[in-house]
């Protein structure tokens, strides 16, 4: 049987035939969805590629293949792929006299077919390793279950750079989004709730873009976190160009995943099918900052629709890189403040955020009666017992003896027979807080 090594991969060994199935769910608008049964072959769990000597596993061959070919998030491609099996995709999109998919118009097999002259998975999977990297199935040991909930817009496979395991990773994950022209007050916000998740030790995933993504990527490696960028593009084609480094830092220290092959580019569309990756991936979606019309949008929505949580931090209501964010808190978004507000939707019973409460004044301690008195003072100037007594609505009795109490600690001062409030009372408060 399987083992697992250090680093939580499967290592191969004599596996008892028949075991491995892939498991291909039919078309789902989120979870709770029925799963078909198990038909399609399962690939080789994830780990090292199989030495030269032995044969490569076709299923593995034609998934990497079909990655060249067909668009990410494409349905009808992926109800093909369900119904027929990669191989049998593979083969009829490679063959000019094959039989066509049930419903598939000819000009789209025109196209793909144009496409899969470009198609070298061998080539592919000996670059990915080539990186480190590695290329992982549905079904395989590694993959990520939830990624399932995306039915017939499920990845065909997900091309992988670095050492950690995908599926661990993402069982504890949270997706940080938002704007790419941030403001200084957003990219702080990303950074910040970047490594207090770290700490907590939940997984942040983004999309290695400018601005938002960039500082909740940034935040998490310098608390020495986990974190994940899904690119839409290559795992060997860093972009935006700029982050170069930033990507290669994740690489190193977390994790790029892809659904395109090696040294491809990305697209408009598919920056918007990458989104649907990052929503499934996780447990709860974050944007900060986004404006009416933004990619995060897209990603929190998708996230809604596959019931994942879906949360917003606001910003200042005259600011254009907020309004997206309160239109979505307008809806089922969640308002959070912090890491602690957001591990508390996602997290497991009892990871509760603490209380919070403004400061605890002396005066807020004292019983109703001695609070009465005390109201009764002039702001300034002074007066006597019985004045007090009538503004406080108390008996002359209580009211002196309420104003001794008052004068021992420290809220009142006597002037002869009369009373004045103590100026320097509220500073022994507390200490004061920056800001405030």
């Amino acid at each position: 049987m399987n083992g697992i090594d250090a680093w939580g991969f499967a290592t191969d060994g004599p596996e008892p035939a028949g075991t491995h199935r892939d498991r291909t769910p039919a078309p789902t608008a989120g979870p709770g969805r029925a799963m078909p049964t198990r038909t399609e072959p399962r690939p080789r769990t994830a780990g090292p590629r199989p030495a030269a000597c032995e044969a490569p596993d076709p299923q593995r061959t034609a998934r990497a293949a079909l990655t060249r070919i067909l668009e990410p998030g494409d349905e009808t491609t992926g109800r093909w792929l369900r119904e027929m099996g990669p191989e049998a995709l593979w083969h009829t999109l490679s063959d000019d006299d094959a039989d066509l998919p049930t419903g598939a118009s000819p000009a789209k097999i025109a196209g793909l077919r144009l496409r899969a002259t470009r198609a070298h998975p061998t080539a592919d999977l000996d670059a990915v390793t080539a990186l480190g990297g590695r290329f992982i199935c549905p079904g395989d040991d590694e993959w990520p279950g939830q990624l399932d909930d995306l039915g017939d817009a499920r990845p065909i496979g997900l091309w992988v750079r670095g050492t950690a395991n995908l599926r661990l990773w993402a069982l504890r994950s949270v997706a940080v989004v938002g704007a790419r022209a941030c403001t200084e007050y957003g990219a702080h916000l990303a950074a910040t709730l970047g490594a207090g998740l770290a700490d907590r030790g939940w997984t942040v995933v983004s999309g290695a873009a400018y601005g938002v993504d960039g500082a909740a990527h940034r935040g998490t490696l310098a608390a020495d976190g986990a974190t994940i960028a899904v690119m839409a593009s290559g795992v060997d084609h860093p972009y935006p160009r700029g982050h170069t480094e930033l990507i290669g830092r994740i690489a190193g220290q977390g994790l790029v995943v892809a659904e395109l092959p090696p040294g491809d580019h990305p697209t408009r569309s598919r920056f918007i099918q990458r989104n649907r990756v990052i929503a499934a991936l996780t447990r709860g979606t974050v944007v900060v900052e986004a404006e009416l019309r933004s990619g995060s949008l897209v990603t929190a929505r998708r996230a809604q629709t596959l019931g994942r949580f879906t949360m917003g931090m606001p910003g200042p209501v005259t600011s254009g890189l907020s309004a997206g964010v309160h239109q979505l808190l307008r809806g089922e978004a969640a308002v959070v403040t912090d890491a602690d507000e957001v591990i508390e939707l996602v997290g497991s019973i009892g990871d509760l955020a603490p209380e919070r409460q403004g400061q605890t004044r002396i005066r807020d301690l004292l019983d109703p009666v001695a609070a009465l008195v005390l109201e009764a003072l002039p702001a300034r100037g002074t007066a006597d017992t019985g004045h007090l007594a009538q503004e406080a609505g108390t008996p002359r009795e209580v009211t002196r003896a309420k104003l001794f109490e008052l004068l021992s600690l420290g809220f009142v001062q006597r002037c002869g027979d009369r009373w004045e409030l103590a100026r320097r009372a509220e500073a022994r408060g507390g200490s004061r807080r920056g800001g405030t």
